[in-house]
């Protein structure tokens, strides 16, 4: 485990940060004024918010250099979220994966400090199996010491709290969720991680302001409490993600502007 991320983890009095961020760092039309003018679209995305998670991952491997390259692109602060491949969750659903892990892990490394959590989504035929999850977790933990959260999606998994405690995965607090208590955060309790796909309409639908307020309020408290929370916005399919993660940014205080989307 690299120094910066130990100490995120370890030390008592390190405030932990609130990572917000979208899925991808597209930059609608609509927003390019609020971002510099110059630079990539990952250079000015970065330059307003604190993280991003990598969903391309999950469906194409991407060189070292191409991860090394993005974590030169962004602020010491800025964190990557990156999504393991689903050759790894879908394939071969969580078996037989030692050299896959080693494979993804020789990439995504290269982001080094930048480097914040790896994602695990499960699809929702994956029910749980506690010795399959427990080899998996266990290569996984062999190989990576730093933060890891899961998004099971097939009720099973609720039985996986203890397991997940242990090995220190966090779950996705996801809305919508298909699970029982899936849209709040479980399994090891040093992680939050919320993951907004976009609701009622996945992938599409806003998230008006008093959405976003009440989820300002829960994340809060945990942060008061010492626990490290991501809040990323999947909505991106009519581009409601980026004015929604702003927005949410701004409510906890780390921006002086509310921006809202066609403002």
């Amino acid at each position: 485990m690299n120094k910066s991320m130990s100490a995120l983890l370890n030390e008592p009095n390190q405030i932990p940060p609130i990572y917000v961020g979208c899925a991808g760092w597209s930059l609608p039309r609509e927003h390019w004024p609020m971002f510099p003018e110059h630079g990539t679209h990952l250079q000015r995305y970065a330059s307003q918010l604190t993280a991003v998670e990598i969903n391309s991952s999950f469906y194409r491997p991407h060189r070292s250099q191409t991860y090394w390259r993005w974590a030169q692109s962004v602020p010491v602060q800025f964190r990557f979220s990156v999504k393991v491949p689903k050759l790894i969750t879908h394939v071969q659903r969580l078996q037989g994966c030692e050299a896959l892990l080693d494979e993804f892990l020789s990439q995504c490394m290269a982001l080094g400090d930048s480097l914040g959590c790896l994602l695990v989504q499960l699809p929702p035929s994956l029910a749980y199996d506690e010795n399959i999850a427990a080899a998996f977790f266990l290569a996984l933990r062999q190989r990576y010491a730093g933060p890891v959260v899961l998004e099971p999606r097939h009720e099973s998994w609720l039985d996986a709290q203890a397991l997940l405690i242990e090995l220190r995965i966090g779950r996705v607090a996801a809305d919508p969720s298909p699970i029982t208590g899936g849209d709040t955060p479980g399994g090891w309790p040093g992680i939050h991680y919320w993951r907004w796909h976009g609701s009622p309409r996945i992938y599409y639908s806003d998230y008006d302001l008093s959405r976003l307020e009440a989820l300002a309020r829960q994340v809060q408290n945990p942060v008061q409490a010492g626990i490290t929370t991501w809040c990323i916005f999947d909505n991106t399919a009519s581009g409601f993600a980026l004015a929604n993660a702003l927005t949410l940014q701004a409510l906890l205080g780390r921006e002086a502007v509310l921006w809202q989307a066609g403002h």
